[in-house]
């Protein structure tokens, strides 16, 4: 059985989970990062194929490491 966890849908959960815990909304951190409200809700919805630019943006955005924001955490 296989219970690996896509890493789009990492990174989906981990933006979301930060940018919540920062108090910011898509908008806000859409406006940080250069880039358009509703790619950030692709992002988030796993709809996007998301560039390593544009990861990098997000976690300068939101001043966390890139590496954690692909990080499966398992609890």
């Amino acid at each position: 059985m296989n219970t690996t966890i896509s890493l789009r849908k990492i990174f989906a959960h981990n933006i979301k989970c930060t940018r919540s815990k920062l108090g910011i909304s898509q908008e806000e951190l859409a406006g940080l990062c250069g880039l358009h409200r509703t790619y950030i809700s692709d992002i988030e919805r796993c709809n996007r194929n998301i560039s390593i630019d544009n990861i990098e943006k997000i976690a300068l955005a939101l001043k966390t490491p890139a590496f954690e924001l692909i990080k499966e955490v398992r609890e």
